[in-house]
C-alpha cells in the first residue's frame, strides 16, 4: 500500500483511508457483520487509515470500529471526529467548542473505542460562540496527555485554520472534496499548503454519486440521508448523472470503474491529499482500491477537467441548515 504524510508532524496514512461513516444507518439498513468485514479487508489490503466520528450512529459508529479493530489496533491510523454534541438518547445538542466538552468527548470517543489513545483527533465543525484559541488549547491538552496524537479540523475556514495553527501544529484539514466540490480549491489548499497542513477529502464520490451505481434516487433507503440533500433531488440528480455517464466513460478508456476514476483524479491533486472514500460493504472497498494504480496524463487529467470543471453538480451538498455550519 502506498502511504502519504499528513502534517509536517510526520504522521504516515495509507495513501487511501476508510470512512466509516456510511457502516451505522445513514444511508440506510446497517450491516454490522458487514461492516466489520469491510475494516477487517481493508487491514488486509493496507487501507490502514480509518475515519469515524462520535456523532455518527451517533456513538455506534466508534463502538463498531473499535471492536472491528480490537487486536489489530497496532495497524491502524485511528482517526475520529468531536464538537457535534448529542445526548444519550442520541437527539442532537448543537455545535460545542467548549473546553470542558472537549475533554469529555475525547474521554468518550477512547471508551467506546476502546483505546488508550487517538492518533488523529479532529474538530469537527467550528464552535462560533466559542474562540478557536479556547477549543485547540485544551485540544493541546489532550496531546500532552498522551490521549492523542495529533490534531486535525473539519471544514475550517483558512482564518480559522491559521488562529488553530497558532495554538498547536495541525496535522490534517478535513473537508468535502470531489469532481462535484471543489470547494477547497484556491485559499483553503493554499493556506495548508503555506502551513505544512495534510488535506483529508471525505466524500471523494460526492456520497456515491460519482460511483456511476445510482440511476434513481427511488434506490434510496427511505431512512438514507442523501433524501434530503439537494443534489440528490429532482432536477438536479438528474443533471448530475449526465455528468457522470460522461466520466464513465472517460473511466472506462482507462479500462477503470467511475470510482477509480474520480479518486485517482484527486490523488493527482497532490502528494499530501489522502482521500478516505466511504464504504460499508467489501465490494466497495475493493472497487476503490485500484484507484492507486490508476495514472492520469495531463492530457487526461485536462479531459476531466472539461466535463467536470469547478461548479459543475448542480444543488448544494448540504441543506442551508449543514452549510450554516462550514467554512467557519
Amino acid at each position: 500500500m502506498q502511504q502519504r504524510t499528513l502534517g509536517s508532524q510526520g504522521l504516515r496514512v495509507s495513501a487511501i483511508g476508510l470512512g466509516c461513516m456510511p457502516m451505522s444507518r445513514l444511508y440506510g439498513p446497517a450491516d454490522e457483520q458487514e461492516s466489520a468485514a469491510t475494516i477487517h479487508r481493508a487491514l488486509d489490503l493496507g487501507v490502514t487509515f480509518l475515519d469515524t466520528a462520535d456523532m455518527y450512529g451517533p456513538f455506534a459508529n466508534e463502538q463498531l470500529v473499535g471492536r472491528a479493530i480490537a487486536g489489530r489496533r497496532d495497524e491502524v491510523v485511528l482517526a475520529t471526529k468531536f464538537g457535534n454534541q448529542h445526548r444519550p438518547d442520541g437527539s442532537w445538542v448543537g455545535i460545542n467548542g467548549e473546553p470542558d466538552y472537549v475533554r469529555r468527548a475525547c474521554d468518550a470517543s477512547l471508551e467506546r473505542l476502546g483505546v488508550d489513545h487517538i492518533d488523529l483527533y479532529y474538530q469537527h465543525r467550528v464552535d462560533r460562540s466559542v474562540p478557536v484559541e479556547e477549543t485547540w488549547g485544551a485540544m493541546a491538552e489532550l496531546v500532552q496527555a498522551g490521549k492523542v496524537g495529533h490534531l486535525g479540523i473539519s471544514e475550517a475556514a483558512p482564518a480559522t485554520i491559521r488562529r488553530a495553527n497558532a495554538v498547536h501544529p495541525v496535522t490534517a484539514v478535513q473537508s468535502e472534496y470531489s469532481l462535484f466540490t471543489r470547494d477547497p480549491e484556491g485559499e483553503v489548499l493554499a493556506t495548508v499548503r503555506e502551513l505544512g497542513i495534510g488535506f483529508v477529502c471525505f466524500s471523494p464520490l460526492s456520497r456515491g454519486l460519482l460511483s456511476g451505481r445510482l440511476t434513481s434516487p427511488d434506490e434510496l433507503a427511505p431512512d438514507d440521508l442523501r433524501r434530503d440533500l439537494p443534489r440528490f433531488q429532482g432536477e438536479n440528480f438528474a443533471r448530475n448523472l449526465a455528468v457522470v455517464a460522461q466520466l464513465r466513460r472517460l473511466a472506462a478508456e482507462q479500462g477503470a470503474t467511475p470510482s477509480q476514476l474520480a479518486i485517482a483524479w484527486l490523488l493527482a491533486q497532490g502528494g499530501d491529499i489522502v482521500p478516505i472514500p466511504g464504504a460499508e460493504r467489501r465490494r466497495y472497498l475493493e472497487d476503490n482500491v485500484p484507484a492507486l494504480d490508476v495514472r492520469l496524463t495531463a492530457k487526461e487529467l485536462a479531459a476531466i477537467e472539461k466535463v467536470a470543471s469547478r461548479g459543475v453538480a448542480a444543488g448544494e451538498r448540504y441543506g442551508p441548515a449543514g452549510m450554516a455550519f462550514v467554512n467557519l
